[in-house]
């Protein structure tokens, strides 16, 4: 498994109010996209997420967004070193992605580049 990098992910109540800030902070413009009702926008490394307070308190509860080279990869060590995968590996707008539980109990996104 390789580790690319990693995305912080912020949720916000306004995106628009938002986006300047980032984009600003990080010197790059954001990346938009919505997925299951929730606006997204990425900008360097931050992953800024705005919509219903039913869906940003699961998405609170994912720490960070882990880039690696393989998905299919990252699961199988993630499942050796006793991690429960709790979601995927499913396509997503910025690839595949899969949701994984740690034995300590801290909860991850690793997402890889590679087309569905």
């Amino acid at each position: 498994m390789e580790i690319l990098g990693a995305t912080l992910r912020v949720c916000v109540d306004d995106l628009e109010t938002a986006i300047p800030f980032y984009e600003r902070l990080a010197g790059g413009s954001a990346q938009r996209f919505e997925r299951g009702g929730v606006e997204v926008a990425a900008i360097g490394c931050f992953l800024l997420m705005s919509g219903p307070p039913a869906e940003l308190e699961v998405l609170r509860k994912v720490s960070a967004t882990i880039a690696v080279k393989d998905v299919d990869d990252t699961h199988r060590v993630l499942t050796e070193l006793g991690a429960h995968i709790v979601a995927g590996p499913i396509a997503s707008p910025a690839g595949r992605n899969l949701i994984a539980l740690h034995p300590d109990g801290s909860i991850y996104e690793y997402v890889d580049r590679n087309p569905s």
